[in-house]
């Protein structure tokens, strides 16, 4: 052709080179090919209109389903489709290979691709030759793009270090598979090795801590930035004659060294080694080139989670106690699980202290100490923070030697001048914390305890029957700096365990506080070995917890909250040692179960508190008649002391008696001198009518005067196993004293 003279026609071009030329749209389902690109697939050399069936039954089924996920990969990332597809004859048989290439496009409206491409036979080598690997031609099931596309996503779900390495052992390059890989990394001056694949463990000695100075492939990549690639191992031993020696014993045919690159900075170096010759044609250097970007990726991507990681367990590790020396007569547990997300750290927390006098008492014979729990609002770093303060500030106040409620009126005081300064970030994001202080005695088992906005304590009777003890308590730790604690007095009978926790236990997988606390009682109750006797028991019951909330069968007992973020998990746990503990007992029932409560004149309110830790005192009862009558009979009793006295009451329920029958014994304490007397009430009267309740519903009753004050007492019997439970059986088992008894209402309560 002369210069001046005009272009040939495309289509004049394409017939020259044996191109053929094919037009598809999903939209008609029909593809369209000129004469070639019907040669091509075995139909006469003709311009034809085809149905996609047609046209797929041409192609090699695997090559079909393959050239579909191509092109909708080709779409996403604007680039274009190119396959290699077998052409099939009537019988099945493959006649030719050819090489699609094709520029689709999506309409969105029709829902529908377009593709126009072309269509050329290229000649299949022959299997295990350096160009039968190539990284187009070699597996058929994975074209490049759809295996970079796996390669992408599986680097990316990597967690650390080993997950990303063990990912990149486990590639199947398409056509060329290296059977060795080496990770290595820079250290100042020195290679290291971060990884390897497909070498003993022994084999990376001379290559650790090597100079990047050395005549050695990966430290010319570390140096250099520029991929490295060996086809021969003559190659190798011309470029690097100094460390051939080295590699010469692998016996390998060809290496591709690559940088790892993340920001334009070289981390280190990745090897990919091969049994057999591989040309490394552009193909397979634009494979190994992505493989190596993603690597390094997920390689800084798994060490940053590895020193956060790293952080958090440094973090958790300075901030949790120890549960330090053993307690005679008493055992101690805790768990601390941090929230999934995040930096995995918050501000729950827990700490025993050992009180003045007190530390070394408890090695040879129990010393006082004080157990603290407590959750610091947020789950940040500087929650965190507060957090490590605060509990710095609690020790220092209890080590003083202050009761609780001091402990926790100076605590909150301190925390007001952490979160409220004129820092004007600081005030726009004030804290609070909620905190338990419990002052235990393991001589008598007497706990004092102060609280500040957090959960009640929860005690583990002998029996396995759970009773939570409400306690009176102020604000949380920061709100008022003038903010008091009262302070209540609570026993730990022999066998008993005492739980504290923050709420991260109970409200974990979308429960709140009323639904979680009936997930985590079932547990209590059902746990099946002692936690009185040994340390063990109590470190079983812990893990219970923890995997009633975090394990397996929690998934199938969400709560109706199931948005509700998690939260961090502090549990802390106390047992007395004492026999007949728990259902290693046997049958026998223990021989007391006893609960205290104090109700203030100021605090009418308790009586509800009351009522409720009865019913869950006599959880087991087989008589529902006598637990309400004993519910009304307390009732009764202690609103009688608030309305005709002017001081408090205690009250003190236990339940006696082993196998041949129990008995229920409620006493009612206050120090007013003036006894009940027996009254006859109008019809309308709205008091006195308190002596017949007790008459009908008691076994036996009595008022007992006291040094200071009296005490007014009841029992019920248990029935006999063949005895009806409705309560008509019974009968009144005692007789009222001379004094008699004058009782409030029941709507008095």
């Amino acid at each position: 052709m002369r210069t001046g003279e005009p272009l040939p026609a495309v289509g004049e071009v394409l017939a020259s080179l044996a191109t053929g030329l094919w037009h598809w749209s999903t939209a008609t389902g029909l593809v369209t090919v000129d004469a070639e690109a019907a040669r091509l697939l075995g139909l006469p050399a003709e311009e034809a209109v085809l149905t996609e069936a047609q046209a797929r039954a041409r192609l090699h089924p695997v090559d079909w389903n393959e050239i579909t996920g191509v092109i909708q990969l080709a779409v996403a990332e604007g680039t274009l489709a190119e396959v290699r597809i077998r052409i099939m004859d009537d019988q099945g048989r493959v006649v030719r290979v050819a090489r699609s290439r094709s520029k689709p496009s999506f309409d969105p409206e029709k829902q529908a691709y377009e593709l126009i491409g072309t269509l050329q036979e290229v000649t299949e080598p022959r299997p295990g030759t350096p160009a039968g690997r190539t990284a187009v031609t070699g597996d058929w099931r994975r074209s490049r793009e759809a295996f970079l596309l796996d390669a992408g996503r599986a680097l990316a779900e990597a967690r650390s270090t080993e997950e990303v390495l063990r990912v990149a052992a486990a590639l199947s390059m398409p056509g060329f598979t290296p059977d060795g890989l080496a990770v290595f990394g820079v250290e100042g001056e020195r290679l290291t090795i971060i990884g390897h694949h497909g070498q003993r463990e022994s084999d990376e000695d001379p290559f650790t801590q090597m100079s990047v100075h050395t005549d050695y492939p990966a430290a010319e990549v570390v140096r250099s930035g520029r991929a490295v690639y060996l086809s021969s191992p003559e190659q190798y031993k011309e470029r690097y004659p100094l460390t051939w020696p080295l590699a010469a014993h692998f016996g390998r045919q060809s290496w591709a060294f690559l940088p790892l690159t993340v920001a334009g900075r070289t981390m280190g170096a990745w090897m990919a080694a091969f049994a057999y010759p591989v040309a490394f044609t552009p193909d397979e250097r634009s494979v190994l080139t992505t493989v190596a970007r993603m690597l390094a990726q997920a390689l800084t991507r798994a060490g940053a989670a590895e020193t956060q990681r790293e952080l958090t367990d440094g973090l958790q590790r300075s901030m949790l106690p120890t549960l330090g020396p053993e307690i005679p007569g008493m055992t101690l547990a805790a768990r601390y699980i941090p929230t999934g997300g995040g930096l995995q750290v918050g501000g729950d927390w827990y700490d025993v202290i050992p009180l003045p006098g007190g530390a070394s008492r408890t090695r040879s014979g129990g010393g006082r100490f004080a157990l603290v729990i407590g959750d610091v609002q947020g789950h940040d770093v500087r929650a965190a923070g507060l957090m490590g303060q605060l509990r710095i500030a609690l020790r220092a106040y209890a080590s003083e030697g202050h009761r609780p409620d001091a402990v926790l009126s100076r605590a909150s005081r301190f925390f007001y001048g952490l979160t409220h300064t004129d820092d004007a970030d600081a005030h726009a994001d004030p804290r609070f914390a909620t905190c338990l202080y419990v002052e235990v005695d393991p001589a008598t088992g007497v706990l004092e305890t102060a609280r500040a906005g957090h959960l009640d304590p929860a005690i583990r009777m002998a029996d396995g029957t759970v009773l939570v003890r409400a306690t009176a308590g102020g604000l949380p730790l920061g709100i008022d700096p003038d903010s008091d604690y009262p302070t209540t007095r609570l026993a730990l009978e022999p066998g008993e365990a005492l739980m504290l926790c923050t709420d991260g236990l109970l409200e974990t997988g979308g429960h709140d506080l009323d639904t979680g606390w009936g997930r985590v009682r079932k547990t209590l109750e059902a746990h099946e070995g002692g936690v009185g006797a040994h340390e063990g028991g109590l470190e079983e019951l812990a893990d219970a917890l923890v995997q009633a909330v975090h394990g397996p069968s929690s998934h199938h007992t969400t709560g109706p909250l199931a948005d509700r973020r998690e939260d961090d998990i502090a549990v802390l746990l106390l047992s007395r040692h004492g026999v007949g503990s728990g259902r290693d007992a046997g049958s026998a029932r223990p021989s007391v179960r006893r609960t205290m409560l104090t109700v203030a004149q100021a605090e009418p309110e308790r009586v509800a508190e009351a009522r409720q830790q009865l019913r869950e005192l006599l959880h087991d009862w087989p008589c529902a008649d006598q637990v309400d009558s004993a519910v009304l009979l307390v009732s009764e009793t202690l609103t009688n002391v608030l309305v005709h006295t002017d001081a408090d009451a205690l009250l003190v329920a236990e339940v006696t008696g082993g196998a041949e029958g129990r008995r229920i014994r409620i006493e009612v304490s206050d120090t007013s001198d003036d006894l009940p007397h027996k009254r006859s009430p109008g019809e309308l009267a709205s008091s006195g009518r308190g002596l017949v309740l007790i008459e009908l519903l008691a076994d036996a009753w009595g008022v007992a005067p006291r040094g200071q004050g009296k005490s007014i007492w009841f029992e019920l019997y248990e029935p006999a196993a063949d005895a009806p439970l409705d309560g008509s059986g019974d009968e009144p088992g005692g007789s009222p004293p001379d004094a008699g008894l004058d009782t409030a209402s029941e709507g008095a309560a």
